[in-house]
């Protein structure tokens, strides 16, 4: 019998950052895997697996899997870590395990890995060690995005949910289709919803059990890797859904896990949410402020995530969320904030800008929190964008008016002027507005489909050219009728139809004009790079602006939000001579009906707006018109 340490080489020395919460690459320490120990008697290295656990409260820990009949082998507790350990001889990837626990209230549990790099699915519950030897082509996208500035870059995402956009299909069986599809649109990004593991498919990946495990629905984690990989090489970028407000409820997850309240709080005032029916993550605890924001890095790290969206970023901040009086503790200062969660979120945005230079980090957030997208050093959260949710709030109740009622409710639109400089913003249209009753885009806007459809165009093109950069779910760029579902693909064959098809074809166009004009992009969290030429034509439902990169390139936008066209509509300008009509969406390549195209048209020395010059231009009913200044 060979003679080697049972825990696998693992000491008490090597988990002293998990216990001070330093250690933000703690998946190379716990979890499972492939590796060898020493054997003391003949010299030689032993091939197999080492499963480590964190159960500090625990009586028992036994590691259980195919390679012992799912019995058990007791596992080695290091002393003065809470943490168990076992070495397994000649296993490796694929091998599928579990932990038996023993908690502190003497009662066994059968525990999935916490750590775990693969997992089961679809009603199991079983862990399986991957060893990747994955080799990645993406070197020149690496180097690059080091130095990238996403403020001063065009930044248009579109939000997929992976088994959604083309149900059925893998990791693999996706990415050709995807990435044709991404690149002919104009996107820059791709922001999948959450792709940790989860038991449960209608949370959309929301509720995680899994949270170091690449959802196995759609194949292996170097499955995951090959369509990041392709998706790079071919000049997408990828942000992934990041869930760390809250966790799954099941009882082979992370709750009680050695019989104790050890990832969340016992009172369940503080470690359970009541919208979700989720637990909630004891920030306050080193181990679980190591395990997230290593959680963090290792997507970042070993999936070459570009960015990560932060979800529910509210939940987290206040104590008080969604709770009545007496449901809720306050802090040691007998105020409604999180002090751990605000402290870890600190923690984890400024350790990856640190070790990942150019991944951004994206907050949900629908509070007015002050500093969100403040630096920390400054006393902010230190995100590098905020979902702009109260623009989007404004926009959608705005549009589902009829046209008539909507010179009452100008300031909607032009409200978000207010504040756009309060904090680095993305103007999102995402899967909660296409969910839960809430209707389609198509089906928000009132009245017959020519109005729906132009509505939808003048809007997508107001959202493409207002200060913020820009995402989209999937399936609004074509204007799908039904509500997302998770269990069927994009109705795809309506992209060939009148309206659907025009629309999805103006996204093609204006991802291209986006990208190309820096006037667009490159002072979106500048006061300098915005102007109103006429913020005030309630009566006409008409917004018009400027926006500019700083370097003499302009771009004139006017939406005409009714259903009236104005053929001879005056507009200031800063700069005499031609403007170039780019884009106007009531162009019959897109559906509209090809009325009141304008052209070149000349700035002249007439004062209006405020300007010193300005040009009468023809405004289609229902649209919206972008000029280039060519000078």
């Amino acid at each position: 019998m060979a003679n080697y340490d049972l825990a696998g080489e693992l000491s008490g020395f090597d988990m002293e950052g998990f216990q001070s919460g330093g250690d933000t690459e703690v998946w190379k320490r716990l979890g499972a895997h492939v590796t060898t120990v020493y054997d003391h008697d003949t010299g030689e290295r032993i091939p197999g697996v080492r499963f480590s656990v964190w159960a500090p409260n625990a009586q028992r820990v036994l590691v259980a899997g195919d390679f012992n009949y799912w019995a058990g082998d007791d596992m080695v507790k290091l002393p003065g870590t809470g943490v168990w350990s076992r070495f397994i001889e000649q296993r490796g990837t694929g091998t599928m395990y579990k932990f038996k626990v023993l908690g502190a209230d003497g009662v066994w549990r059968e525990k999935a890995d916490p750590m775990a790099q693969f997992a089961e699915t679809d009603g199991k519950s079983g862990s399986i060690v991957w060893d990747s030897h994955y080799t990645w082509g993406d070197d020149q996208w690496m180097t690059d995005r080091a130095t990238w500035q996403p403020h001063a870059a065009p930044l248009s995402i579109y939000e997929v949910h992976l088994g959604g956009w083309r149900h059925g299909k893998s990791y693999r069986e996706v990415a050709d289709e995807l990435i044709e599809y991404v690149n002919w649109q104009g996107y820059t990004h791709v922001e999948f919803m959450p792709l940790a593991e989860h038991p449960f498919a209608p949370s959309w990946g929301y509720q995680v059990t899994g949270f170091f495990s690449p959802t196995s629905r759609y194949g292996t984690p170097d499955d995951l890797r090959y369509l990041i990989d392709r998706m790079h090489q071919a000049g997408i970028g990828v942000i992934m859904d990041w869930v760390p407000g809250h966790f799954a409820t099941d009882e082979w997850s992370l709750h009680r896990f050695d019989g104790t309240a050890l990832y969340e709080h016992d009172d369940p005032r503080q470690g359970f949410h009541p919208d979700w029916g989720t637990y909630i993550f004891n920030y306050g605890r080193n181990e679980v402020k190591s395990f997230l924001v290593s959680n963090a890095l290792y997507w970042c790290q070993e999936f070459h995530i570009d960015g990560l969206r932060v979800d529910a970023v509210a939940s987290m901040l206040y104590r008080d969320y969604s709770r009545k009086a007496g449901e809720w503790v306050p802090n040691i200062y007998g105020g409604n904030e999180n002090l751990e969660a605000i402290d870890f979120l600190r923690y984890v945005t400024s350790h990856l800008y640190q070790r990942c230079p150019g991944v951004m980090m994206i907050a949900e957030e629908s509070t007015s929190f002050g500093g969100v997208t403040k630096r920390v050093d400054e006393g902010g959260l230190g995100f590098g964008f905020k979902w702009n949710m109260g623009w989007m709030n404004d926009n959608l109740r705005y549009l589902e008016l009829d046209p008539i009622y909507r010179q009452w409710h100008h300031n909607m639109v032009t409200f978000a002027m207010v504040y756009q400089y309060s904090e680095n913003f993305i103007l999102p249209i995402s899967h909660d507005e296409v969910v839960h009753g809430k209707g389609s885009m198509i089906n928000k806007i009132p009245q017959d489909d020519w109005r729906k459809f132009a509505t939808l165009r003048a809007f997508y093109a107001f959202q493409w050219s207002f200060p913020g950069k820009q995402l989209v779910f999937m399936g609004c760029e074509f204007g799908q009728r039904s509500e997302f579902n998770e269990q069927n693909s994009l109705e795809w064959w309506v992209s060939d139809l009148w309206g659907h098809h025009g629309l999805q074809y103006q996204f093609h166009v204006m991802g291209e004009l986006y990208k190309s004009r820096p006037a667009l992009w490159k002072l979106d969290q500048d006061p300098a790079g915005f102007r109103w030429i006429n913020a005030d034509d309630a009566a006409a439902n008409i917004f018009a602006w400027l926006r500019t990169d700083g370097e003499g390139h302009w771009v004139a936008v006017v939406t005409n939000y009714s259903a009236t066209p104005h053929e001879r509509y005056r507009i200031g300008l800063p700069e005499a001579g031609q403007w170039t009509e780019i884009l106007n969406t009531n162009k019959a390549e897109f559906d509209g009906n090809g009325d009141y195209i304008n052209g070149e048209r000349a700035a002249e020395p007439i004062p209006a707006n405020g300007y010193n010059y300005s040009a009468e231009i023809m405004v289609p009913p229902l649209a919206t018109v972008w000029f280039e200044y060519a000078g």
